[in-house]
């Protein structure tokens, strides 16, 4: 007789028609508006702001340090534990642990939406600065609870579908954020961002349609001193991951911490590349607008069918020479536009730029933008793969947090004087080769690491039909 417990690989290949039926799942539908919901401030708060502060004469030096409130969405870890494991009173017993902070992040969002809709930044800055801070604070609380209602929703199997279709919802937002500036260009931006938190608004709505996940509730722990309501709360799940890898987790934080490095350190300089070579806004505008963000929906679907197909680590190897290949693309570009694009961009006197066709720009963004979906999607079922469902919006994002602060501070302390001291096509030649260290770390994890370090959870248990 067969033992009907057995321990089956959660990420154990399947057929393309199994991979493809994921999607038509309720979890998926609700991922989608999620996904929406968790996009629109981050666009609204960074890009949409920016724009309309340098519109009104707001100086560079104070927009750029506006960009500070950005830090909300790498610190979140910090008050993750307080959305992992306070209830919120009423709310908790109404929705749930996820879906209330859901609602009190997304009231937090309409809030600072608000704030900001209602302010005049040409006359007095302050306010649009404090609904900035409400905004990314909620904004990244609202990260928190959906990412740790994605975890929790889904099977460890389907968290690269969970991933894609969460970026799907994602790319909306910002296309959706996109058309704030038609809005304000016809009205006005506190009418635009006013908008924007009507369609906020409909969101908390849904929230009361979308399912609460079974959640594996920790031990009790009803009178515990303020020392041991820590613990549980922080120590134990930072932890219980320090525990569950071993000396593994310097290889973990590894991959975490440099996968995406390469596409934070070129990315910051793509606008500026553009103008060097020649291009006008109108020109990059319309690619951007209209070609680029298929080919990230593209790709994170895309993801998530391999990672379903070939299991996560291979994954994350075809990911990483996705990335050198296509951040590549950007030096072949410079090297077209021939050594005078550097003197260019020197302002030396009379320097003319070969600028390259647009078609050639247009594959060199629409093939970046495919590779990024595709890389987003299988990293992020990577990362969720890591986390224990008891601790899933604690350890997230922690994890999440971490690469994220450590590309963000490599982007704005080395991107601009690396550029400048090697040029164009060196840069982007570098900062493509920086996929190979975390490359490497990945096929030592595959040859030598844990289970676990690998993206397979050993908790997941089936039950196997009889045979016998």
């Amino acid at each position: 007789m067969s033992d009907k417990s057995q321990r089956i690989d959660p990420n154990a290949p399947g057929t393309w028609a199994q991979s493809f039926r994921v999607y038509f799942k309720w979890q998926m539908a609700a991922m989608l508006v999620l996904g929406f919901a968790s996009g629109l401030p981050l666009m609204m708060v960074f890009s949409k702001l920016s724009f309309w502060l340098r519109d009104v004469g707001i100086d560079r030096s104070t927009i750029g340090g506006l960009y500070a409130v950005s830090f909300a969405y790498s610190l979140k870890f910090l008050w993750s534990p307080a959305v992992d494991r306070i209830p919120l009173p009423f709310l908790r017993g109404l929705l749930g642990q996820r879906r209330s902070w859901m609602l009190l992040a997304i009231g937090g969002t309409i809030t600072g939406l608000l704030l900001i809709a209602t302010s005049d930044p040409a006359e007095y800055l302050l306010p649009t600065v404090i609904g900035a801070l409400v905004l990314a604070f909620s904004g990244a609380t609202l990260d928190i609870a959906v990412d740790a209602w994605r975890i929790e929703s889904a099977p460890n199997d389907e968290q690269a579908n969970m991933a894609a279709v969460y970026n799907l919802g994602y790319r909306l937002a910002i296309m959706f954020a996109g058309f704030g500036l038609v809005i304000a260009s016809q009205t006005s931006w506190g009418f635009a961002y006013g908008i924007m938190a009507v369609a906020m608004a409909m969101i908390a709505g849904l929230l009361f349609l979308i399912k609460e996940p079974v959640r594996e509730e920790r031990l009790v722990d009803d009178g515990l001193s303020v020392l041991g309501h820590l613990r549980t709360a922080i120590v134990e799940p930072f932890g219980q991951i320090v525990r569950k890898f071993g000396p593994w987790i310097f290889a973990v934080f590894g991959i975490v911490a440099l996968y995406r490095i390469s596409d934070f350190t070129m990315g910051v300089m793509a606008s500026p590349f553009y103008v060097d070579l020649g291009y006008s806004a109108e020109t990059v505008g319309y690619i951007q607008g209209f070609f680029g963000p298929w080919p990230i929906i593209v790709g994170g679907f895309a993801g998530g069918f391999v990672a379903v197909k070939y299991r996560l680590m291979p994954a994350l190897l075809a990911g990483g020479a996705l990335t050198l290949l296509t951040n590549g693309a950007f030096a072949v570009l410079a090297l077209a536009a021939g050594p005078e694009l550097d003197a260019a961009a020197n302002e030396v006197v009379g320097a003319v730029v070969n600028t390259p066709d647009v078609w050639a720009l247009t594959l060199v963004i629409v093939s970046d933008n495919l590779a990024a979906g595709y890389v987003g999607s299988v990293f992020i079922a990577y990362l969720s793969s890591l986390t224990d469902r008891q601790f899933a919006a604690t350890q997230y994002a922690l994890l999440s947090s971490a690469y994220s602060f450590f590309c963000k501070l490599a982007a704005t302390t080395t991107s601009g004087p690396l550029s400048e001291s090697i040029g164009w096509a060196g840069f982007f030649s570098v900062t493509a080769l920086y996929t190979l260290p975390p490359m490497v770390i990945i096929l030592i994890v595959m040859r030598y690491g844990p289970e676990h370090a690998k993206g397979i959870r050993l908790d997941l248990v089936r039950d196997a039909p009889d045979n016998s």
